[in-house]
């Protein structure tokens, strides 16, 4: 598949065969995640794959209702960058942490797997953060749902280029 095949063809799935990702293909992901663009080398991105004992204590951070959407797939990752005193190189590395983790998504689906990207509140309290064992210096980007996928997604709609570009004279 062409990377414009994928990206065109990457879903968000929320519903997983029980079986998790063994760890050859995490860390076959955490390789291409590690090319991500990044100015000044400062490889900002720190991805954590939660154990049963992180799970369960993230669960319990997130409460009852919150902490069956953590239920949904087998494998769940934690994205995260590091802080930066300098403003200008904290935006970049937020920046460059973001693209690495949507190329390990996307190298999860050029794999098969499916995946769901998801900004999960409780990373950021003192609870969710011991659970992940996320240090002060690092600020929560997304927790990364992986797995086989139950079934297809559909294509969502999109709006049109002229409505998101702009050129200018």
């Amino acid at each position: 598949m062409t990377v414009e095949e994928l990206i065109r063809s990457r879903r968000t799935h929320k519903a997983y065969e029980p079986e998790p990702v063994d760890r050859a293909t995490l860390e076959e992901l955490f390789e291409l995640a590690r090319w991500a663009p990044n100015h000044n080398l400062t490889n900002p991105w720190r991805f954590r794959v939660l154990g049963p004992q992180s799970l369960t204590a993230l669960k319990e951070a997130a409460g009852p209702e919150a902490a069956a959407k953590l239920d949904r797939a087998p494998t769940l990752v934690a994205a995260s960058v590091l802080r930066s005193d300098d403003p200008v190189t904290f935006e970049e590395d937020h920046a460059a942490a973001a693209a690495a983790t949507f190329i390990l998504l996307l190298g999860a689906h050029a794999r098969g797997l499916a995946g769901y990207w998801r900004t999960v509140p409780v990373m950021e309290s003192a609870e969710g953060r011991a659970a992940l064992s996320l240090p002060g210096d690092e600020l929560p980007i997304g927790l990364l749902h992986l797995g086989d996928p139950r079934q297809e997604q559909r294509v969502p709609d999109r709006a049109p280029v002229d409505e998101i570009a702009m050129f200018l004279p």
